[in-house]
């Protein structure tokens, strides 16, 4: 088992890793900026080093930095938690040429799943469904794009091939609209990824954003821990989650968590990861692997018992999984609510002294989050302060959790967007569930106009 791990991100997540650690009986070594030295994780380590100013690209960004960290601490190992260096393949290769163990897939995995182009293929050649889409990125010549474009059928998305997180998309309606949408497309690609390749897929009308969470170590090993409806967004952000995912079948969560984890034996994928699909019409069509730990995996380990971390811990030690798939059950019913420091409506960040703060609790209740009375929230990233989550023997009971939790939960000195999750909680669309990615933006639409 691994001694010492150095924890390569900040907030609730690295507080998150911190525990896990510590359960199990591991020395912790906390990286922060100057913004972040009064972080709860840099608090309760064993050890702490500030690794740069407040700007990510000089400190939870800087390579040479983290890798100093863990020298001068005598660290065996590096977890990147999700975001900054998570998903990049770089990092992950000088965590390893410099002697560390790097708590993730190996760099070569993460660069081809990193690659939308080249992990669709893989899924294809493993089974996995896929939305109909171009073979591969787009040719330059522009017959041949149109060509495609009639093939997949109208309306089609334009997608970066290195793109994420929302990023790097665009919708095409109809034919005549396409060349200048797909040169749009690789000109942003190119800037904000540094890969200006482009493919193209069928836009799907009303999808779900379901994603299968999969666990997999050095031994030939994987499993699936059934699968998480994320299909409330605002601009491909998620903003609530649920686990397991509504009116998916035994049978159809078996086929797909199945084909997922064949298609990790068939990579060779290690540790944690999540695969992402469009489901429309009882098909599930897969969109992206992320090779890290979720925000969301809290509901994931509510409804299996699974502690996803310390798996990753255990299969980054050399480990085998501590279950097999017989093992793994869903019990319940879970929701995620990520709490923002923003406003609500406009969603302007707020960052600022915290100068009061109350979490909710009681059965069933689980809050992830880093913020405390007196913490001040930096300006300087993603403005996510903690997660709420309520597990229930059903669905019905673990909505009336979260409804009681968001009304205990109260925060002054900041906005945060509590009042958005309580309105949702109360929305009738939402209560029966199965909504598409577009009911929360279309919501909120709704209520935009309602207020004028």
């Amino acid at each position: 088992m691994l001694k010492k791990i150095l924890i390569a991100n900040r907030g609730e997540i690295a507080l998150r890793i911190l525990r896990a650690c510590h359960e199990m009986g591991i020395a912790t070594v906390a990286v922060h900026s100057e913004a972040d030295s009064d972080a709860l994780h840099v608090k309760l380590a064993d050890e702490s080093v500030c690794i740069g100013p407040a700007s990510s690209a000089q400190s939870y960004l800087n390579i040479p930095a983290l890798i100093s960290a863990a020298e001068v601490t005598d660290a065996d190992a590096i977890h990147p938690g999700y975001g900054f260096l998570a998903e990049n393949d770089g990092f992950a290769e000088q965590v390893e040429q410099s002697g560390f163990v790097f708590i993730g897939p190996r760099p070569e995995t993460i660069r081809q799943m990193g690659d939308k182009v080249s992990a669709k293929k893989a899924m294809q050649a493993a089974g996995v469904p896929c939305v109909p889409g171009s073979d591969g990125a787009l040719p330059e010549d522009a017959h041949e794009i149109e060509k495609i474009g009639a093939q997949v059928g109208y309306p089609v998305i334009i997608k970066a091939s290195g793109g994420g997180g929302g990023r790097g998309m665009r919708v095409v309606e109809k034919a005549e609209d396409l060349l200048a949408a797909v040169e749009m497309t690789r000109t942003e690609a190119g800037a904000a990824f540094g890969n200006p390749a482009v493919y193209m897929e069928r836009y799907l009308q009303k999808p779900r954003h379901i994603e299968v969470q999969i666990l997999c170590d050095e031994h030939g090993n994987a499993i699936y821990l059934g699968e998480r409806d994320c299909s409330m967004q605002r601009r491909h952000q998620k903003v609530i989650e649920e686990a397991p995912a509504p009116f998916i079948t035994p049978e159809e969560r078996e086929r797909i968590g199945t084909a997922c984890v064949s298609a990790c034996k068939r990579i060779g994928y290690r540790g944690a990861g999540t695969f992402e699909f469009l489901y429309e019409d009882g098909e599930f069509f897969f969109i992206e692997m992320n090779t890290r730990v979720q925000v969301e995996h809290a509901i994931t380990e509510l409804i299996t018992g699974v502690d996803i971390v310390q798996e990753q811990i255990r299969v980054a030690s050399g480990l085998p999984l501590s279950y097999t798939q017989a093992d793994i059950r869903l019990l319940g019913h879970a929701f995620e609510c990520r709490i923002n420091a923003e406003d609500p409506y406009t969603f302007v960040p707020s960052p600022g002294l915290i100068t009061s703060c109350h979490q909710p609790g009681g059965n069933g209740v689980r809050i992830d989050s880093h913020i405390y009375q007196g913490y001040t929230v930096p300006p300087y990233y993603d403005s996510m302060i903690g997660k709420v989550c309520t597990h229930g023997r059903n669905r019905e009971e673990a909505i009336a959790k979260m409804r009681v939790a968001l009304r205990e939960l109260a925060i002054t000195g900041i906005k945060t967007n509590t009042n958005l999750h309580r309105d949702i909680f109360a929305d009738p669309g939402f209560i029966h569930g199965g909504e598409s990615i577009h009911y929360l933006e279309q919501w909120l639409q709704k209520h935009k106009e309602a207020k004028k």
